[in-house]
């Protein structure tokens, strides 16, 4: 085994730094495209690797103000690169999120809007019937025909891999990652799957590889009558092989094998998405660090935890120890000078499982309660950490207002390696600011259509934010206008005071909303309009 695999060593921790938040007006133009800033000869194409936590909030990195969770690792890839303070995920949950950043769509045009799990298969929810039936794993395909960021990459001569959680497409489909332009793929299919960090098995291209963990089934709970206070009770929750570092080695062995070419990866990594299940030698660490606390049990779904925050806490920190090793490796290798890393989160913090945003100020300066993290959009739920780093290229410790969104990752890289995207996409190169250039490709807006949780639309317009709640639930649509700038947590509804911004909103929605081709990702309140009617 490499020695830059995670090993079982006791931490060693610098303090978390607090480098604030810089947010200032941004003047938007409409402009969708930006000249080619960068060539390369097929020997010297950058290797990029794209990394995506999943369910991490913005506040959740030292490199964003985290006083209570160590990331040294992650905080040293932010100072050796640039840190977005205004980059955003496509949508609020999982699969679209996904979705969108490898096809660059928003979510006005987006097949995949929501998730969903295919429930007409049959008992997609049981744990034991899909170990026993493959047929039942995974979620709805994308269209055989979506191209998506690996399949431009391999034109380009890339070497493509995947490891973690794909969640676009089940087994036996067109819309696994192997044939949707990965050469190499790791990790679960499903994300139904993801619900448990020790799985009865894992895929391996389009074969399953069983591990050697027992059928915990997820959210099983606590034996009757057992102490919650004895750490024998949670037994069943702690196996033997663990996901996240089954798909880091086999990242770190694809590369290992592609290291002689172009290569580009893609790590999905599960962490810190419920369950809490973290290497215990973390969760020691932070038992010593947080003191006592009551253990969760399993209220709010998901595995119960003896220690939620210092096992939610455990989690960050164990990925940011893999970053650091990853970082070591590609040194050691002579890879890291020239090697693009990205690293992000599907969308914001969630309420479940004993995850406790508020104890961690998991969303910084944005709202982490229930209702405005995870699944919504409000800004707890879709403004996401961004690092780049990029030797010589992207100048250190550098820090950018420029606002952003996953779909627009496609068109960077495109304008990074001149490749022309051949399909429709809604995303503007940011490849000028990594570069220190001067960003003239601004969006005009950015969109969210989000048929879960009520029914919810959110536009930005510069600072300005419009929000409707509540159009597909019992409740009445709620209609609301915040300045991000001055009020970030979006405390003031300036609705009635600026029937402009609405009416601007309203246009831009007529103009670019599609109906949804699935019948549970369309929205029939807005079907007409943001406002009910068209413009």
């Amino acid at each position: 085994m490499s020695i830059f695999r995670i090993k079982p060593d006791s931490p060693s921790l610098s303090k978390p730094y607090f480098l604030g938040l810089c947010l200032i007006t941004i003047a938007i133009i409409s402009c969708k495209t930006s000249p080619k800033l960068a060539k390369f000869s097929e020997t010297d194409r950058p290797n990029i690797i794209y990394i995506l936590a999943d369910d991490m909030g913005y506040g959740e990195l030292g490199a964003y103000g985290q006083q209570l969770i160590e990331t040294p690792n992650l905080d040293a890839l932010a100072r050796s690169g640039m840190r977005f303070t205004q980059h955003y995920t496509s949508a609020p949950v999982c699969a679209p999120a996904r979705y969108m950043l490898l096809t660059g769509s928003h979510s006005g045009h987006a097949f995949i809007r929501g998730n969903d799990e295919w429930g007409d298969r049959g008992e997609i929810w049981s744990y034991q019937k899909m170990i026993m039936d493959s047929t039942l794993e995974g979620q709805r395909p994308m269209p055989s025909d979506t191209k998506i960021l690996p399949q431009y990459l391999k034109s380009m001569g890339y070497a493509t891999g995947m490891s973690g959680k794909w969640g676009l497409g089940a087994p036996h489909t067109a819309s696994i990652p192997t044939k949707m332009g990965f050469d190499y793929f790791y990790g679960y299919n499903c994300q139904r799957q993801a619900h448990t960090y020790y799985p009865v098995h894992l895929y391996e291209n389009e074969y399953r590889v069983h591990l050697n963990n027992d059928t915990i089934p997820p959210n099983l709970k606590l034996p009757e009558n057992a102490d919650p206070k004895d750490p024998a009770t949670y037994a069943n929750y702690t196996l033997n092989d663990y996901a996240p570092t089954l798909m880091y080695d086999k990242m770190i062995d694809f590369i290992d094998q592609n290291k002689d070419q172009p290569f580009f990866f893609y790590w999905a990594t599960p962490i810190p998405h419920n369950p809490i299940q973290a290497p215990q030698k973390w969760v020691d660490y932070y038992v010593k660090k947080f003191g006592s606390e009551e253990p969760y049990l399993g209220q709010k779904g998901y595995f119960p935890h003896q220690h939620p925050h210092a096992g939610y806490a455990a989690m960050i920190s164990y990925l940011d120890e893999q970053v650091g090793a990853l970082v070591a490796y590609l040194k050691a290798n002579q890879l890291y000078d020239n090697t693009l890393i990205m690293f992000s989160s599907d969308n914001g913090v969630t309420h479940t499982g004993g995850t406790d945003g508020v104890y961690f100020n998991s969303s910084g300066p944005f709202d982490e309660v229930q209702g405005r993290g995870k699944g919504f959009v409000y800004e707890g739920g879709i403004r996401v950490p961004m690092i780049a780093s990029w030797p010589r290229h992207i100048t250190e410790g550098t820090t950018t207002d420029h606002i952003s969104v996953h779909y627009d990752v496609l068109a960077t890289i495109s304008d990074l390696l001149g490749f022309e995207l051949t399909e429709q996409t809604d995303g503007i190169s940011f490849l000028p600011t990594l570069l220190g250039k001067k960003q003239n490709a601004k969006h005009e807006f950015l969109l969210w259509e989000f048929p879960e949780n009520g029914g919810q639309v959110a536009i930005r317009i510069g600072d300005w934010k419009v929000v409707r709640q509540h159009l597909k639930d019992k409740d009445a649509p709620t209609l609301e206008l915040y300045h991000l700038i001055r009020d970030p947590g979006e405390k003031n509804n300036l609705a009635a005071q600026h029937p402009e911004i609405i009416e601007q909103a309203s246009i831009i929605f007529a103009r670019e909303h599609q109906n949804a081709q699935t019948e549970r990702f369309r929205i029939p309140a807005i079907e007409s309009g943001l406002l009910g009617s068209k413009n």
